[in-house]
């Protein structure tokens, strides 16, 4: 899986890992971007918000975390970071909690991914992950739009250089 390879000469600025989204020309809305950084200026995320709501807040927010990335550790109950960087968008401050998980498999450009769905105790938010093969972890955190497998086809990297100061 080309796609899932980790760049050699990364800058501070941007992450050292590609990043697999949506590529906003596919998407109708409005995309915005945030990185994670780390004290020593590594990036340890990136965090893409989806708006189709036109400013009304996202429809979805689509995170990379790397191996050792704290927004990757969460207790055993609570939801995904994506899920609460969603909530705090659409300005909803009540304490949603994930309630379980199922195991799916998904194919992803002629490739196997074994995709975790998360379910949570708001019904409107819609929670998956999976992690690549270079040890990302992808989160996609959904509001009132159930995850389907079509969303999967959409996923591919985006230029390193949409990350870059």
């Amino acid at each position: 899986m080309s796609f899932l390879r980790r760049r050699s000469a990364a800058s501070p600025a941007g992450p050292d890992f590609d990043v697999l989204a949506m590529d906003p020309g596919d998407w109708p809305g409005v995309l915005g971007a945030g990185l994670l950084p780390a004290p020593d200026g590594s990036c340890q995320g990136v965090v893409l918000r989806y708006d189709l709501f036109g400013g009304r807040g996202p429809a979805m927010v689509i995170g990379n975390l790397p191996e050792g990335s704290p927004a990757r550790d969460v207790e055993e109950d609570d939801v995904p970071f994506e899920v609460h960087q969603l909530l705090a968008a659409l300005e909803i401050d009540e304490d949603v909690r994930a309630t379980g998980s199922e195991d799916v498999p998904v194919m992803h450009d002629g490739n196997l991914l074994i995709v975790r769905r998360i379910t949570c105790t708001e019904g409107r938010v819609s929670c998956v992950q999976f992690d690549r093969d270079d040890g990302v972890l992808v989160t996609i955190a959904s509001w009132d739009r159930p995850i389907t497998d079509d969303l999967y086809a959409l996923l591919k990297p985006l230029p390193a250089e949409m990350f870059q100061r």
